[in-house]
């Protein structure tokens, strides 16, 4: 299937490693040009190098934190230099420590309420306008399958990126006759470095070892495994695509059937 995204310009947010740097790698190999974003300079760059050395879209990094107060304004000013702007939008962010309910202190609610729900509804609002003239835009939100089935030991992740839910289907509504689309991407246990800490954290509250763990895990879901970054990226580059102009306003699961709600 032709995505119909060559020449397309996307941003990808936390895309030094894990579901971000997938997205950026399959969003070029449909010949997008892609702006890849962190905080590792040395991993965006080599990245890019890769992206660029496969001859299809054109990869180029920025050096910026979810957590500094001038992210937005860095990475708008990027995308304008680079791209001369945005036609793809992915919000990614790194999730919060593990944790119970009784940890969540005001101090730290606020913080991670900044970096993972404040900075990325700023920085969408930043680069719409620029969708919304052109008549084209895609906006894609990943976040966990925590939005629809509270996991354990996240009680952080599971209170704050619901907020992005609200938020991503309110404002799918307001743009979609301005040919622009927003949906979520809803990762299951997908094999990232973020996934092998969580793993180790159940192991060790549990004194368990961490291949018990993930193995009693991989029971649970339904395809038996864990799933490949690839495969995420697939379908988030078919969510970023032209023939996914009439999908806008849901939550696509990308789980191995883990999830138990409807």
């Amino acid at each position: 299937m032709d995505l119909g995204i060559g020449g397309k310009r996307a941003l990808v947010l936390a895309s030094s490693k894990g579901l971000g740097h997938g997205i950026a790698v399959a969003l070029a190999r449909e010949g997008a040009n892609v702006l890849l974003c962190g905080r590792s300079g040395d991993r965006l760059e080599n990245n890019c190098k890769a992206i660029n050395a496969e001859g299809k879209g054109r990869a180029d990094w920025i050096w910026a934190d979810l957590n500094d107060e001038n992210f937005v304004d860095v990475v708008t000013k990027a995308a304008i230099e680079k791209l001369a702007g945005i036609d793809i939008l992915v919000n990614n962010s790194g999730g919060p420590t593990p944790g119970m309910t009784e940890d969540m202190t005001a101090e730290r609610l606020e913080t991670y309420f900044i970096s993972m729900v404040s900075r990325i509804i700023t920085l969408t609002n930043a680069l719409l306008p620029g969708m919304k003239t052109q008549g084209w835009g895609r906006i894609l939100t990943v976040a966990s399958s925590g939005v629809i089935e509270p996991i354990p030991n996240l009680a952080l992740s599971n209170t704050l990126r619901p907020a992005l839910a609200g938020w991503s289907k309110t404002l799918a509504s307001e743009v979609a006759a301005h040919g622009v689309t927003v949906n979520m991407l809803l990762p299951g246990s997908i094999a990232t470095d973020r996934l092998a800490e969580l793993d180790t954290a159940t192991a060790k509250r549990g004194g368990r070892s961490l291949e018990d763990v993930s193995a009693e895990r991989q029971q649970r879901i339904p395809a038996g495994r864990y799933g490949r970054v690839e495969e995420f990226a697939a379908t988030a580059a078919f969510l970023c695509s032209q023939p996914a102009s009439y999908v806008t306003g849901t939550m696509v699961r990308c789980d191995g059937g883990a999830a138990r709600s409807l």
